[in-house]
């Protein structure tokens, strides 16, 4: 079994030259609240219920960040995902909506978008783009302590901590600040349909609309490697169920999910039809 590799791989590929440091921060709007994307949902056989309307929310925990795997692909909220622009996911915070993020360990702050959900690796605050992480100087660490804050309409934007330059040691890795920008995406493949195939399967997500599912699957399809092919969506009555299988008995099923507890650390799910 193959899975995806790390962050390492998933930076600006070759293409036409462009300068992060000249991405301006998100600019909050008043914004609807999506019809969709806020609903309850679930993934790895944990259950999430978004928030429904923008209030106060603080919380320190680790940021990640998502860059060319998923850039092209659609975020839940069905807009396509940028890796330029300052954008986040996040859990259970509204989509739309905006949040300020710190990384304390260097003062520097960012302000972005909220419009997709995740990050669904166990003990993860919030997922940047790849630009915003850039901006706050963790990029080459694939992740670090933050502090998010939410950003309400009308509420006075209070100036950024001030920043002082971070004092990481060089990597020879690092890149030149003129990041390269990838080709344009590949499309992806249409999403399975499945109603009648029958095995054993890995539950990984379960959503009242398809859209969700989908942008799952997609994100889901990029971590997989050669297994993404197994990846179908199973609609039953209102549900969307993004499904890993067939596997022809329970031990192999299970062996797959101890597979993805080690990657992803959670365990799916493990069903049979």
């Amino acid at each position: 079994m193959k899975f995806g590799g790390g962050y390492k791989d998933d930076g600006p590929g070759d293409g036409p030259a462009i300068d992060p440091d000249t991405i301006p921060d998100a600019v909050p709007k008043a914004e609807p609240l999506h019809r969709f994307a806020n609903n309850p949902y679930s993934v790895f056989g944990r259950n999430y219920v978004p928030l429904r309307e923008l209030k106060p929310y603080q919380a320190r925990g680790i940021g990640s960040w998502y860059g060319r795997r998923y850039h092209g692909q659609k975020t839940s909220s069905g807009e396509i995902y940028d890796m330029y622009a300052m954008t986040a996911a996040h859990p259970i915070l509204p989509i739309p909506s905006y949040v300020r993020v710190t990384n304390p360990a260097n003062g520097k702050s960012v302000v972005v978008r909220v419009n997709d959900r995740g990050p669904f690796h166990a003990g993860r605050e919030i997922d940047l783009s790849w630009t915003a992480a850039y901006k706050l100087g963790y990029v080459g660490q694939g992740s670090t302590l933050v502090v998010v804050e939410s950003i309400l309409h009308g509420q006075k934007l209070a100036a950024a901590p001030p920043q002082r330059p971070a004092q990481a040691p060089h990597r020879e890795d690092e890149g030149d600040p003129m990041i390269a920008k990838p080709a344009a995406a590949e499309p992806e493949p249409p999403l399975p349909q499945v109603q009648d195939a029958r095995g054993h399967f890995l539950q990984l997500g379960a959503f009242g609309n398809r859209d969700n599912a989908e942008a799952l699957r997609l994100r889901l399809a990029r971590e997989l490697g050669d297994l993404s092919a197994k990846l179908v969506v199973h609609s039953s009555g209102a549900l969307y169920r993004v499904q890993l299988g067939p596997w022809p008995d329970a031990a192999a099923a299970q062996l797959a999910g101890m597979r993805l507890r080690e990657s992803f650390g959670m365990a799916p799910l493990v069903v049979q039809r």
